[in-house]
């Protein structure tokens, strides 16, 4: 990428979004440490949901680029499993510490890119931070077992061990923090991550790679993809050398990727819908009960504007 090309796409940041730092603003994908366009020429529009405004654009990558993707993660999967725990842990707790430090220009991209208040953003920069520190942690304790033994003079135990790629397919409705509580885990216990955002929300999931970059992950350990999402997903699905997905969404979307990853029997982890009831138990006052739902607990029917896996769709009594 060209030097007049990146100020251009810095200073557009620094205009429209008014970021301290404006390099947190990308609009390309990031893969196996660089910075890439789209090949094809394909590319997807983002707005601000509250004012219709065009805030930019990311690539779509073709076939060929996803898979040069795969494939960097699987090498870099290679070495980075080799790294200590705590080796791992510390460059994890450098990203950490660097999204803390840059909390308000991720925030203001959020609200930008996703339309949720600014104090709530703010939040999510926080918990989804937490993820990352609480992983960085735990890794050290991802302990075997020792079973005891039928055999005679035979000793038996198990070891935990990294499974290799892991694809992350994240929703909008929370672009920041579902990326780093699926990453952080995976990223810990010496997996690579392959990141698909959504794409009304990406230049979260991209400014979390600038950060990562800096933080001295190695390339191809974090990588985001951009582009057509039943394009991406299935051939994500389909390659063998990606081991693990995890999905947050729509259960219709769930089903179809669940059948798309049984060929390659991978291991999935499915986060789908939502269906919260509000129970008034019959120890509880009724009239109690309703105004703890709607005054003391408002989130669980405003948040994001009901577009949250907990918002509640009724009230039983």
């Amino acid at each position: 990428m060209s030097v007049q090309s990146l100020t251009r796409q810095w200073a557009s940041a620094s205009d429209g979004m008014a970021l301290e730092d404006p390099r947190l603003f990308r609009q390309l994908a990031y893969v196996d440490g660089c910075w890439v366009y789209g090949e094809g020429g394909r590319e997807e529009a983002v707005f601000d949901p509250a004012t219709g405004e065009r805030l930019g654009q990311v690539p779509w990558l073709e076939s060929h680029q996803i898979e040069a993707a795969i494939a960097s993660a699987d090498k870099a999967q290679r070495a980075w499993r080799l790294l200590r725990a705590d080796e791992r842990g510390e460059l994890l707790d450098a990203w950490y510490r660097l999204i803390r430090e840059n909390k308000e220009d991720l925030a203001m991209l959020m609200t930008r890119e996703q339309g949720k208040t600014l104090a709530d953003a703010r939040g999510e920069v926080e918990y989804g931070a937490s993820f990352i520190h609480w992983f960085a942690e735990e890794g050290s304790r991802a302990y075997g077992e020792t079973i005891p033994s039928h055999i005679p003079g035979a000793a038996l135990g198990t070891l935990r061990e990294p499974i290799g790629v892991a694809a992350l397919i994240t929703p909008w409705n929370f672009p920041l923090a579902m990326i780093t509580r699926k990453a952080a885990a995976a990223l810990a216990a010496g997996c690579t991550v392959l990141v698909k955002p959504a794409g009304e929300t990406p230049f979260s999931a991209l400014a979390l790679a600038e950060l990562a970059e800096r933080a001295g992950i190695p390339a191809g350990v974090f990588s985001v993809i951009t582009g057509e999402a039943a394009e991406v997903s299935k051939q994500l699905c389909d390659d063998s050398r990606v081991a693990a997905l995890s999905f947050t969404g729509s259960t219709r979307v769930g089903r179809l990727l669940l059948s798309q990853c049984a060929n390659s029997v991978k291991r999935v982890s499915l986060e789908l819908g939502g269906n919260a009831p509000f129970i008034v138990g019959p120890d509880m006052d009724p009239r109690s009960g309703a105004r703890r739902s709607g005054c003391q607990v408002p989130d669980l029917w405003s948040g994001l504007s009901g577009r949250q896996p907990h918002s509640g769709s009724r009230q039983p009594v």
